[in-house]
């Protein structure tokens, strides 16, 4: 086969697995997970002879016009250069796992037929954002990705939490989709063609003719999709969904589409220095914004939440500074390792009894009973404090050093200011990473929570795809920095000597102080007992998942309502601990911006719809049903009034004929 008609067959195959397990569901329950499992993972293995073919050589084009419109015609386009083919066997990759994780995770889960497909259609959708070629049809896929998070983070529908995380969810990126259809269709107006090499090639030739609208038009749908400040809210919220929905979305799926398509076109964007600006300002906000917040937050959901966003923030930093690179290359070592670290969560929800959105306060004793997760997690929480020589080491420092080279004025049309601004953001958010990270590994492995209910060994599907990802977070950036170059651009992606040495240096600073105050919080706390609890029953991950939701409580005993004394963040962040912890109160800014005043232009239309418009319709029918009911009364059915009616009527037109005759 040629490398496009299997191109063509890596988005295809999920798609086809969706529908066939839909269609199947109900009727060979048998076929599900096959149906699941299998067309991903001949995606993947697709998807890897396609970027062993491509190389990291020249483009892959491919194009057949899809309906013609008259005016910009929409092409069936595919366009895989070393990028393409690399995030695609990411996407696979991690899709793979989550969908062999969650035959174990969900696996009493009378709704999982239509999860399992849903899944898949999210990875079909993703992959074809990832080789199109045309911008209308990357939209669809961005698209369908946006109703598949709204059916997926509302899983466990009957709770008002995942109803009202999965509508967030919708309604927010739907708000920054608006201005990106916009940026859209006036960047193809420009370039007279929605191919994204012709785009390119308009670029470089001098065009668009209103370069920073329109990458501002466009910042807002990454924004959106890329939970960047300041429409990064639905998030943290969107963790009412299943836990390998949470790995999907944040490691592979959806929030990594909006750094893709920026570094897809980031000549449109290096063509206006303020929108380099503005995106080194999002990116530099949503860094050390949400790295705060995960200090803060009790819930080992959330702080992977609040993480995800930190470090997309890191990605849009590199773009902002020119290397999509290096944006790239963060964004696939961080799809390892944040995937392994949502899996792990799952497994230590399971056993530790508690719930989706998993209080770390309450755990306790963890690190005998799920071994696996503890080992792993720990592999992947070092990734993700960029602590050499684990793979999150190297792709940050690339970013850390390309925003150097943008600070020093040693990347071309970059203004300095924004390599400035992502470098010490970086920096900040280096600190608070290892902080957090630090924090939940001490918080979810050695608290002193009570020990909830031993509910056995994990199924060997969920600790198993653990250590396959696990490889990838310990092994992938020492090699990828490495071979990368040749695949992105050809630009260096070798950590330089100040920014590992700061990097590694603030990171460890952080790490070191959260240990003690640790080790200081749990001496103040040792004379502080969090009391006795009930047993909980036994259940599956899902399940506890769910009713633990519904009750907003811990899914074990009586547990004290107030948080563990010995949580380090509290001490370490003081009085902005209560800020940090609700967001920095983001949602009430939106509530009172625009929640309210739609509210209550809402409720205006109703008053005026219902005691205006309706008054004035049921009075315009009050007179013709008066007149009708005279007129009814007149209909007797009895012929001498109607004779005497008719002389009457004579007599009078007699005499007013007379009169007026007379008159005259």
């Amino acid at each position: 086969m040629t490398t496009t008609t299997l191109a063509v067959l890596v988005p295809l195959l999920p798609f086809l697995g969706a529908a066939a397990g839909l269609f199947l569901g109900r009727t060979a329950p048998g076929f599900v997970r096959p149906l699941a499992v299998l067309p991903s993972l001949a995606a993947l293995a697709l998807a890897a002879v396609v970027a062993v073919r491509q190389g990291g050589d020249a483009a892959v084009d491919s194009a057949t016009e899809l309906t013609p419109t008259g005016s910009v015609p929409v092409e069936l386009a595919l366009h895989i250069d070393g990028f393409a083919a690399l995030v695609a066997v990411l996407v696979a990759f991690v899709a793979t796992c989550v969908q062999i994780y969650s035959t174990g995770y969900l696996r009493d889960d009378p709704r999982y037929p239509s999860y399992a497909a849903l899944v898949s259609l999210f990875t079909s959708a993703m992959l074809l954002v990832v080789y199109s070629g045309d911008l209308i049809v990357l939209l669809v896929g961005w698209e369908v990705m946006g109703i598949c998070s709204y059916f997926l983070v509302g899983h466990y529908w009957e709770t008002p939490e995942a109803r009202a995380a999965s509508i967030k969810a919708f309604l927010v990126t739907k708000l920054g989709d608006v201005p990106f259809l916009i940026g859209l269709f006036a960047l193809a107006t420009d370039a007279g063609s929605f191919r994204i090499t012709k785009i390119l090639s308009t670029v470089a030739n001098g065009g668009p003719h209103h370069p920073t609208l329109i990458a501002l038009l466009l910042l807002a749908g990454v924004a959106g999709k890329s939970a960047q400040f300041p429409l990064h809210t639905w998030l943290p919220d969107a963790m009412a969904g299943p836990t390998p929905v949470s790995a999907l979305i944040h490691a592979a799926t959806m929030v990594a589409a909006g750094v893709y398509f920026v570094a897809r076109l980031l000549p449109v964007f290096e063509a206006s220095s303020a929108a380099m600006v503005v995106l080194a300002v999002m990116a530099a906000v949503t860094m050390a914004g949400s790295g705060l917040a995960a200090l803060a937050q009790d819930d080992i959901k959330r702080v992977l939440a609040y993480s995800t966003i930190g470090q997309l923030g890191y990605m849009t930093g590199a773009l902002a500074v020119g290397d999509r690179g290096a944006a790239v290359f963060h964004l696939l070592s961080h799809g390892a390792f944040k995937a392994l670290l949502f899996l792990a969560a799952g497994v230590i929800i399971h056993a530790s009894g508690t719930n989706s959105l998993a209080a770390m306060s309450r755990m306790g004793n963890l690190r005998a009973r799920v071994p696996d997760a503890f080992w792993t997690m720990t592999v992947a929480l070092l990734a993700l404090a960029a602590i050499p020589p684990f793979s999150g080491f190297f792709s940050k420092e690339s970013v850390l050093g390309a925003a150097e080279h943008a600070a020093t004025g040693d990347t071309a049309h970059i203004p300095g200011v924004a390599g400035w601004i992502v470098l010490v953001a970086g920096l900040l958010a280096a600190l608070l990473t290892a902080a957090y990270a630090t924090r939940l590994w001490l918080l979810a492995f050695h608290g002193r929570g009570v020990e909830a209910p031993d509910h056995g060994r994990q199924p060997v599907a969920m600790n198993a795809v653990l250590w396959v990802l696990a490889v990838p977070s310990l092994a992938l950036g020492g090699l990828a920095y490495r071979v990368l170059p040749d695949w992105f651009d050809g630009r260096d992606l070798t950590p330089t000597l100040t920014t590992s040495v700061l990097g590694t240096g603030v990171a460890l600073v952080g790490g070191i102080v959260t240990y003690g105050a640790w080790r200081h919080t749990t001496a103040l706390a040792a004379r502080t007992p969090l009391g006795a609890v009930a047993a909980h029953p036994e259940g599956d991950a899902g399940l506890v998942e769910a009713e633990a939701i519904a009750s907003h409580t811990p899914a074990y005993g009586d547990v004290a309502s107030a948080p563990d004394p010995a949580d380090p963040g509290r001490l370490l962040l003081g009085p902005l601990h209560r800020h940090a912890a609700s967001g920095f109160h983001l949602d009430a800014v939106y509530a009172a911006l625009f929640v309210r005043p739609v509210m209550a232009a809402a409720s205006l239309v109703r008053f005026l719809d219902r005691e205006v418009v309706d008054t004035y319709v049921r009075g315009a029918g009050t007179l013709p049903r008066l007149l009708g009911a005279a007129v009814r009364r007149a209909q007797t059915g009895n012929m001498q009034t109607y004779v005497s009616a008719l002389l009457a009527g004579t007599v009078v037109l007699t005499v007013a004929v007379l009169l007026v005759a007379t008159g005259a």
